[in-house]
C-alpha cells in the first residue's frame, strides 16, 4: 500500500506543512523507500461498490477504493492514512481516515494522517463542498479499510499455514485464536503488500455494533491542538527560498478593467521591487482572475504600502451603476409579477381567489460575504512547463485543473499542496487567488505569494446572492392552508459561468423552493428574472438561507393569523408521514443524490420538529422580554429543526440565552464534530441575522472589513447551544452536516423576536429595526 507512487511529489510540501507527529523517516518507510506495506508500481483506481447508491459516481472522477492509494504501514507499525479532502474546520481530515482505521482494526494512537495533493485521477473527487464528504465517502473508506484488513489477515494466514477464516485483525494485530499466535501490523506489512487487493464485492465489513471509533465521539480533530496553540500551518505560513510577495489592486467594479496606471510612487516604497499589470478575463469567466495591477515586494507589508501608492484609472464597464437600494426595488417589483413556473400542482390562482383569507409575506436578504478568518492566499512556483501550488483550497483537484488550463501546461505537471484552511464556507472552492499566484510566478521566474487583504476578500470575492422571496398563502374558513405561491427572485450562481443568465439554476431552485415539503393541495413556485451585477458564488448553505427564512417565517405568520401554536402549525403544514412526490418539477435537484436513496421523507422532518420541541422545552415559561421561535428545514439531504430563545431589552438590544437543535443526518461518524458544526452554524447565523449586509453604490462594494461587515463577538454569541442527534437506522445512508445548521437559525430567531416583541422582521439584517 502506497500513499504516493512517486515520493518526489512530497517535494516542498513536507518542508512547510507539518505532518502530525510523523517523522520523515517513518513517512519515507511508508512510501516504499525502506520496506513496509507498499506497492512501488502505479496502481489503477477502482470504483467503490456502495451498499446504497449515492451521487458520488456523478462527481468529477468519482470515488477511488484502493488501499494501496490511501494506506501505508511502516515496519514499526505506524499506519499512515491519506486524507484527500481539505480541512476547514469540519474535521474531515480526521473523520475520513478514522473510518479507514475502524475497518482495518488499526489502533488510532498509532495512526498518522497525510494530506493528499491534488490528483483526482488517483484519489477520486476532492471537492470539499456540498456537505458531502462523509455521505460520499463513508462506504468507500470502509471498503478501503476492510481491504487492508483482509490483506493483513491473508498474509498472516499464509505465514502460519492456516485458513484465512481462522485469523482475525484485532487492535493493530492479527490473531490466530486457536493457537494463541499474534503478529503486529508492522511485521506483516511486507507480506501483506504482496497479497492481491480483494474485490469490493467480496469484502466483509464490520458489524456496527463492533465499532470502536465510529459514532462514539471519543476522537478529537487531529489538528485541534496545533490550531489551539498556534502551531498549525496555513497558506500564509508557507515560505520558499527566493519567494516574492505580491498584492493586487483589482477592479472595484465587477467586469471593470485598468484604463491606465502610474506606479512611480509605489516603486519608491522601501521593499517594492516591481509594479506590473496582471491579466484579467472578461466577466463572466468562472474562477479566472479579475486582473488589475500587482505590486511585488520583499514582504507583504511593503507590497500593501506600494499598492496604496498606486495611481489607477479604472474603466468600470457595464456594472458601474449597480446600486443596492434601486436593485432591491427592482427585485421586489419582479416578485409581484408572474415569473417562470418551476413547480405547479393544482390551481393556485383559483385557490387564492376563493380563499377566505390570503396572507402575503415578502422577505429580503442582501448580498453576503464569506469572511473566513483566513483571507485567500496562495504560493506558486512555476518553472518552465511545471507548476507547484501551496494554499488553502477546497478543491485541490479542481485547482490543479484550472491552473493547468490557464498556464497551458499538462495537468500532470501541476502539483497542488493543500494547507489547512482558516475557514472556507465555499469561498475557497474558487481558485482565482491560486491562478493569480501561478501567473505572477511564471512572469517573474520566481516563487510568488499572493496575499489578499480583508478588504480584497470583501470587495473582490464571490458573494452570496441578494434575494427577494414573496409567498402568498390562501386559507379556508377553518384556517387550513389551501394555496401556496412562492416567487423567488435572485441573481444566479450560474451567472459566474455564463453571460445573460437571468434565471436560477436547477440546483438553486432545489434548495427550499421547488422541494418545499408541505402537504398543500395547490402549490406554485415561480422564478422571475434577475440579472447579476457582481460575482456570485456558493456560500455555506447557499439558497437554503433565503428560502428557509421566508418559508419558516411565513409558517409563523400563518400561525399568528389563525391563533395557532407555531410548532403545531408547522407540523400541520408538513402533513402526514410520506415520501414527497414532485412529478411537476423538471430537473429536480436533490443535492446530486439519487431520490431513491435520499427521498424527501416528511416522517424524518416531523421527527426533528417533535424532538427539538421535547428536548428544547417548547412552550416553556420564559421571562418578560424573552420569546421562543421554531423553524425546520431539509437541506443537503439532512433534516434539522431549531428553537431559539431570544431576549430583547427595552432599548432593542437582543441576546440569545439558548439554542436547541435536532438533526437527522443519517449514519454519522463523529458526533463531536456534529456538535461543533451546529454550534458554529448558530454563531454564523447570528452574525448574518444581526449584521450581514454587503451593499453597492456606483458598482462598488461599500464594506471592507469587520468594522462595517461585523461578525458577532463572544459576548453576542448564543450562551448555550444544545444539539440532539437522531439515531440512524442500520440502512440509513449518511447525509450532510456542515451546512444544514445555518438555514433554520434565522427564521427561528426572527420568530422568537416576534414572540418577545410583537415586531415582525422581514428584511435582514436586523440592524436597527429593534431600536426603540
Amino acid at each position: 500500500m502506497n500513499i504516493l507512487t512517486n515520493p518526489k511529489k512530497l517535494r516542498g510540501f513536507e518542508r512547510y506543512v507539518k505532518v502530525d507527529n510523523v517523522s520523515r523517516r517513518s513517512i519515507l518507510k511508508g512510501l516504499g523507500l525502506a520496506g513496509g506495506f507498499v506497492l512501488a508500481a502505479p496502481v489503477m483506481s477502482r470504483p467503490g461498490l456502495a451498499a446504497y447508491q449515492t451521487g458520488a459516481d456523478k462527481m468529477p472522477h468519482g470515488t477511488v477504493v484502493d488501499p494501496r492509494v490511501f494506506v501505508a504501514i511502516a515496519p514499526d507499525g505506524i499506519v499512515t492514512i491519506v486524507a484527500h479532502r481539505a480541512e476547514m474546520g469540519t474535521g474531515v481530515r480526521t473523520s475520513l481516515p478514522m473510518i479507514v482505521a475502524e475497518e482495518m482494526e488499526a489502533d488510532w494512537s498509532r495512526v498518522r494522517i497525510q494530506q493528499a495533493h491534488g490528483d483526482e485521477v488517483k484519489f477520486g473527487n476532492q471537492d470539499t463542498d456540498g456537505s458531502r464528504s462523509t455521505r460520499h465517502y463513508l462506504m468507500p473508506m470502509r471498503q478501503i479499510g476492510a481491504s487492508a484488513r483482509t490483506m493483513l489477515e491473508q498474509a498472516a494466514a499464509k505465514r502460519w499455514g492456516v485458513p484465512a477464516m481462522e485469523v482475525k485483525a484485532v487492535n493493530h494485530e492479527v490473531v490466530h485464536s486457536a493457537s494463541g499466535r499474534r503478529i503486529g501490523f508492522g511485521d506483516l506489512a511486507a507480506d501483506a503488500a504482496k497479497q492481491p487487493v480483494p474485490s469490493v464485492e467480496g469484502l466483509k465489513l464490520k458489524d456496527p455494533k463492533d465499532f470502536r471509533y465510529l459514532g462514539k465521539g471519543q476522537i478529537s480533530m487531529v489538528d485541534l491542538r496545533d490550531i489551539t496553540v498556534g502551531t498549525a500551518r496555513y497558506g500564509a505560513d508557507v515560505r520558499l527560498p527566493g519567494m516574492k510577495y505580491a498584492v493586487i489592486a483589482r477592479p472595484p467594479v465587477t467586469g471593470g478593467k485598468v484604463a491606465s496606471f502610474d506606479g512611480a510612487a509605489a516603486m519608491k516604497v522601501s521593499g517594492v521591487e516591481k509594479v506590473m499589470e496582471v491579466k484579467g478575463w472578461p466577466w463572466p469567466s468562472k474562477f479566472q482572475p479579475l486582473g488589475g495591477v500587482a505590486v511585488i515586494a520583499r514582504n507583504t507589508g511593503a507590497a500593501i504600502k506600494g499598492r496604496d501608492a498606486l495611481k489607477i484609472v479604472w474603466d468600470d464597464g457595464a456594472n458601474g451603476k449597480y446600486e443596492s437600494v434601486a436593485y432591491r426595488t427592482q427585485l421586489e417589483e419582479a416578485a409581484r409579477k408572474p415569473g417562470l413556473v418551476v413547480r405547479k400542482e393544482g390551481d393556485v390562482e383559483a385557490a387564492l381567489k376563493g380563499a377566505d383569507k390570503v396572507i402575503v409575506g415578502e422577505y429580503y436578504l442582501p448580498h453576503l460575504a464569506h469572511v473566513a478568518m483566513e483571507p485567500p492566499v496562495a504560493v506558486a512556483d512555476v518553472k518552465g512547463d511545471k507548476a507547484e501550488i501551496w494554499g488553502p483550497v477546497q478543491s485541490a483537484g479542481g485547482t490543479r485543473e484550472d491552473v493547468a488550463k490557464t498556464l497551458g501546461i499538462p495537468e500532470e505537471n501541476v502539483t497542488v499542496n493543500v494547507t489547512l484552511l482558516g475557514g472556507g464556507f465555499g469561498r475557497k472552492s474558487k481558485c482565482d487567488y491560486a491562478i493569480e499566484a501561478a501567473l505572477l510566478s511564471k512572469e517573474l521566474g520566481a516563487p510568488v505569494k499572493v496575499q489578499w487583504t480583508r478588504e480584497d476578500d470583501v470587495r473582490n470575492g464571490f458573494l452570496h446572492t441578494v434575494s427577494v422571496e414573496r409567498i402568498e398563502a390562501g386559507l379556508d374558513k377553518s384556517g387550513k392552508v389551501t394555496a401556496w405561491r412562492h416567487r423567488s427572485v435572485a441573481p444566479s450562481i450560474a451567472s459566474t459561468f455564463a453571460a445573460n443568465t437571468v434565471h436560477q439554476a436547477p440546483f438553486e431552485l432545489g434548495m427550499g423552493l421547488v422541494d418545499m415539503p408541505f402537504e398543500i393541495a395547490n402549490v406554485q413556485c415561480e422564478n422571475p428574472e434577475a440579472a447579476a451585477h457582481t460575482r456570485i458564488g456558493w456560500f455555506r448553505s447557499v439558497s437554503n438561507i433565503p428560502r428557509a427564512f421566508a418559508v419558516q417565517s411565513m409558517v409563523a405568520e400563518i400561525a399568528k393569523a389563525t391563533n395557532r401554536d407555531p410548532k403545531d402549525m408547522l407540523l400541520e403544514l408538513i402533513g402526514s408521514p410520506r415520501i414527497v412526490k414532485l412529478d411537476s418539477v423538471k430537473d429536480l435537484w436533490n443535492y446530486g443524490e439519487p431520490y431513491e436513496s435520499y427521498p424527501i421523507d416528511t416522517a424524518r422532518l416531523r421527527k426533528v420538529v417533535e424532538l427539538v420541541a421535547d428536548k428544547g422545552g417548547w412552550g416553556r415559561s420564559v421571562p418578560k422580554g424573552h420569546g421562543l421561535g421554531i423553524a425546520a428545514h431539509r437541506s443537503f439531504v439532512s433534516y434539522i429543526a431549531t428553537i431559539v430563545e431570544v431576549a430583547v431589552d427595552d432599548k432593542g438590544k437582543l441576546t440569545v440565552p439558548r439554542v436547541d437543535t435536532a438533526i437527522d443526518c443519517g449514519t454519522y461518524v463523529n458526533p463531536e464534530r456534529i456538535q461543533s458544526q451546529i454550534e458554529g452554524a448558530a454563531i454564523m447565523g447570528m452574525s448574518l441575522v444581526k449584521h450581514g449586509a454587503i451593499t453597492f453604490k456606483d458598482g462598488k462594494v461599500q464594506q471592507g472589513n469587520f468594522d462595517d461587515f461585523p461578525v458577532i463577538r463572544i459576548d453576542e454569541s448564543p450562551a448555550v447551544t444544545n444539539v440532539y442527534i437522531v439515531p440512524a437506522g442500520s440502512d440509513t445512508p449518511p447525509s450532510g452536516v456542515g451546512e444544514p445548521g445555518v438555514p433554520p437559525f434565522a427564521p427561528a430567531l426572527i420568530n422568537a423576536i416576534f414572540a418577545a416583541t410583537g415586531k415582525r422582521i422581514r428584511a435582514l439584517p436586523i440592524g436597527k429595526q429593534l431600536e426603540a
